[in-house]
């Protein structure tokens, strides 16, 4: 049985019970070493075999887990499985071998980051619409850039595009946000070492220029947490 699980973005206490409950009844682990925090394998202390899966091609992480698929496998990735995991192709590898698998979810970073920030990403009257996406780079983006930008009443949250926020910046630009639209850099949300940015269209990009690693940014109106009408639901 393959159990894949959601790790969270950081923060090793932000998984599930029931991820906790399996990755200590495991017997093997596989998992994402440069994302996933020590301190959640930790937890597979009765686990015979423990792999980081960084570097490995998707015919070697096949091999893997058709080989110890008659042990209790945990499939560790960051964050929630339903994002920029790369799960599908391996389940569906799983279903041509009559593999059995189950999904554990997990918290993903833009949660993790709002709870960080305090904020919501649902304003009355601003958005009511939350976009997790990417800017493309190496990896192709089928909706354009131009497509999701003009989506201004929504709350945008881009995930593994940090390199590519001066391209964010001079599109948001191109087709009307003004320069003092909120803009928030949130790197390894959640983690020990997590750190916040907030600026604006206009400034944000000088202000992250040194990161490298995982970050997240998120860019709207919603980030000055102002209702433009009060909700229905606790107004007489």
């Amino acid at each position: 049985m393959i159990y894949f699980i959601g790790a969270g973005p950081g923060d090793a206490k932000l998984v599930t019970v029931k991820a906790k409950e399996i990755l200590e009844s495991c017997d093997v682990v596989l998992y994402t070493g440069s994302l996933v925090p020590r301190e959640v394998i930790s937890w597979a202390k009765r686990a015979e075999i423990v792999e980081d899966s960084q570097g490995m091609k998707y015919d070697e992480i096949f091999s893997f887990l058709k080989k110890y698929a008659d042990k209790k496998v945990a499939r560790v990735h960051t964050g929630d499985p339903s994002l920029y995991s790369t799960i599908a192709k391996q389940i569906e590898f799983l279903k041509s071998e009559n593999i059995e698998y189950d999904v554990i979810p997990g918290v993903t970073a833009a949660f993790g980051a709002a709870a960080s920030l305090g904020i919501e990403y649902t304003i009355p009257g601003v958005s009511q619409t939350l976009v997790l996406t990417r800017v493309e780079g190496k990896t192709p983006q089928p909706e354009s850039l131009e497509n999701i930008l003009r989506l201004k009443n929504s709350s945008l949250v881009f995930y593994l595009s940090i390199s590519l926020i001066k391209n964010l910046k001079q599109n948001a630009l191109k087709l009307g946000y003004a320069k003092d639209t909120p803009c928030f850099v949130v790197e390894k949300a959640t983690w020990k070492q997590e750190k916040v940015y907030r600026g604006t269209l206009e400034n944000i990009e000088e202000k992250v220029s040194h990161i490298k690693g995982v970050a997240l940014i998120m860019m709207g109106e919603f980030l000055r947490q102002k209702e433009e009408y009060e909700s229905h639901l606790y107004v007489k």
